[in-house]
């Protein structure tokens, strides 16, 4: 009973964001456990996640779509590399021809995640609101929680301090919070990043911007893809819809596999191949010295993707720049660099990227104590050590999102049918033996450097090892023997059995 004395609702499974992850899991919880009573919580109003928040000139999946779509709903659009309103037309579609949205609980946030070993189940503390509209906070218990609100915080981007900032007499605006009042037409524009917000923003805003100048502290690795791809084209006119699917998401998974493999392997003549191309493209070998060759390596930080060259193309045209140069501080008409310069600017966009945030800001607590994250290991990429009946959702960095989200909510059906088929109330990770430490995000990139320490840990060796390859994992994941990694955890005792 709560204060009101109105019983509290108890599901089987818990699933937190309706985004691109959260309607997968749901499918896939619905396939794999038909029987399991569940919900989605949905902090925002609608769903969709990343592509109903951001709402940016250009917006667009930096993965192609066979693979950052799901596996049980084919891509049926002409681009492979597509617009965001496209991306969210497909989400609905997939919620509604499967009857996952009539599941989502929207404008719902998880603000308190506890854990009872005696009782076996989470009790959620749930920020929502009445049929007033009135904000109220409300109770729920579940025997799983699959968190699948991805590693953003999505209320804060990183917004650094620049000096003299309120001395600029234009417009200052962040990618993560794009106003829909602002005109940029025949406006002066720079764009401060380099990273994929950037690369987006550039080319789109161009088209009617007066100028863009894309100011960046040092160059990322930019590489001209296909916004469409013409081999998948031919196979999905010749073969049934699902077949062709299957064929097109094969070739492009093995393809990201071996050019990341590639890029990791032969630094420098990955670097020759992305130079060249980039060359090839803007006749000018000064121009990519300058501004398109990185002091790292390929694949250190995620590389940048152009579809049909339009980043630059842009440039070409003479539409949009790209300055490499430190801000000294922003002044009345632009920014000031320290080179000497000033760039002249109406509207100044910081796509400086974004901050980190386990889990949605989840803080999980077992039996009444706070978990240290940061002290904890991810088993197959998916469960904590010390959590019990708890799952993340954590998509590749070298590849598609999907395509480690759709194993892991795979996954998470196989341990609850192991809890069912077992008699178990709970189960949790353990290590056989010690583990050494490794970041859970192996990149260079300044957004993760910046948070990572608050995440919980990855280790060695399989399977505590967040592996970024999808051959491997779809051979092993699924496959895995549940008895030897993960502890059963009885309600009566409060404590994990031992290991079968």
């Amino acid at each position: 009973m709560n204060g009101t004395d109105t019983p509290v609702e108890h599901l089987d499974v818990v699933i937190v964001g309706a985004g691109l992850s959260g309607i997968g899991a749901a499918y896939r919880l619905q396939t794999g456990c038909p029987g399991k009573s569940y919900a989605l919580l949905e902090a925002r109003e609608s769903l969709g996640g990343t592509w109903d928040l951001f709402k940016y000139p250009g917006i667009r999946s930096d993965s192609d779509m066979f693979t950052l779509g799901y596996p049980f709903k084919p891509w049926r659009d002409a681009k492979s590399i597509a617009d965001g309103a496209s991306i969210l037309r497909y989400l609905r579609e997939t919620a509604a021809e499967h009857g996952i949205d009539r599941h989502i609980r929207y404008s719902t946030k998880v603000v308190g995640a506890d854990w009872s070993s005696a009782e076996a189940r989470w009790t959620l503390t749930l920020a929502t609101r009445d049929e007033h509209g009135a904000a109220v906070e409300r109770t729920l218990t579940c025997g799983f929680l699959y968190v699948c609100a991805g590693y953003y915080d999505y209320e804060r981007g990183h917004d650094p301090v620049f000096p003299g900032a309120e001395d600029f007499t234009g417009r200052i605006v962040h990618p993560q919070f794009w106003p829909e009042d602002l005109d940029y037409a025949g406006k002066k524009v720079v764009v401060i990043g380099s990273g994929a917000t950037a690369v987006t923003l550039v080319p789109s805003m161009a088209e009617q911007a007066a100028s863009v100048t894309m100011l960046q502290r040092s160059p990322t690795w930019i590489s001209a893809v296909p916004a469409r791809d013409k081999r998948a084209d031919t196979l999905r006119g010749l073969l049934p819809p699902d077949l062709a699917h299957r064929l097109i998401r094969g070739k492009n998974i093995l393809f990201g596999i071996t050019f990341f493999n590639y890029c990791r392997r032969f630094p420098a003549s990955a670097r020759k191949v992305l130079t060249d191309l980039n060359t090839r493209i803007l006749k000018d070998e000064r121009l990519v010295a300058e501004h398109f060759t990185p002091s790292y390596d390929p694949w250190d930080q995620r590389l940048c993707a152009a579809p049909d060259a339009d980043f630059h193309k842009a440039i070409k045209k003479g539409r949009a720049r790209v300055v490499t140069d430190h801000i000294e501080r922003f002044v009345p008409g632009g920014i000031a660099l320290r080179s000497g310069n000033v760039l002249d600017a109406d509207i100044i966009v910081t796509a400086t990227g974004l901050r980190l945030l386990a889990f949605g800001g989840i803080a999980p607590r077992v039996d009444g104590k706070p978990v240290p994250l940061s002290e904890q290991f991810v088993w197959q990429g998916a469960m904590l050590t010390g959590v019990p009946n708890f799952a993340v959702c954590i998509g590749y960095t070298n590849a598609s999102w999907t395509l480690r989200a759709d194993l892991t909510s795979r996954l998470v059906c196989k341990v609850l049918r192991h809890l069912d088929r077992n008699g178990y109330d709970a189960v949790v990770p353990r290590p056989d033996g010690e583990l050494n430490r490794r970041p859970l995000l192996d990149l260079a990139s300044g957004y993760v450097q910046r948070s990572i320490d608050e995440f919980p840990r990855q280790g060695d060796r399989h399977p505590w090892k967040v592996r970024q390859n999808y051959l491997l994992d779809s051979a092993t994941t699924l496959r895995t023997d549940l008895n030897k990694t993960l502890s059963p955890v009885s309600a009566t005792r409060g404590a994990p059995a031992p290991v079968r």
